[in-house]
């Protein structure tokens, strides 16, 4: 079967790179499924976790907190604000991140207050998946 590059990276480091299968990601306009020879397109992606089919047959789980995807023939690349992969996250750093913008979501001060709580709660709920998905 064939693959192409996947080549995550964020401000700070290179998180990911190999050659894989598909992916699976969360657009801005919903849910979208890369295989090799995809038509190109870029487009913004919401703070959810990553579903990557490698090239061995096994899946990889990857939080990854908004960005952008753009996707080449050959070759995706995301541009992430911060990617982790499972064995990057603190659990229980998670669990408490969520557990405080659940608080502040309730508390709804003023929009912009609620917005950042609801990101917040996003990018918690993301790393508690992937890394509920951990093997």
């Amino acid at each position: 079967m064939s693959t192409f590059l996947l080549e995550i990276v964020t401000p700070e480091r290179k998180v990911y790179a190999q050659n894989v299968r598909m992916i699976i990601a969360k657009g801005s306009e919903g849910e979208l499924g890369i295989l090799p020879n995809h038509i190109p397109l870029v487009t913004p992606l919401r703070i959810a976790p990553l579903t990557v089919k490698r090239e061995d047959g096994k899946t990889d789980f990857i939080a990854v907190n908004g960005g952008f995807m753009e996707v080449r023939k050959d070759k995706v690349v995301i541009l992430a604000e911060s990617a982790e992969l499972p064995g990057d996250i603190d659990i229980e750093r998670a669990k408490s991140a969520k557990e405080r913008a659940q608080g502040r979501v309730s508390g709804k001060k003023d929009q912009i207050d609620l917005i950042r709580a609801e990101h917040a709660l996003q990018r918690a709920l993301s790393r508690i998946e992937v890394y509920g998905k951990k093997g």
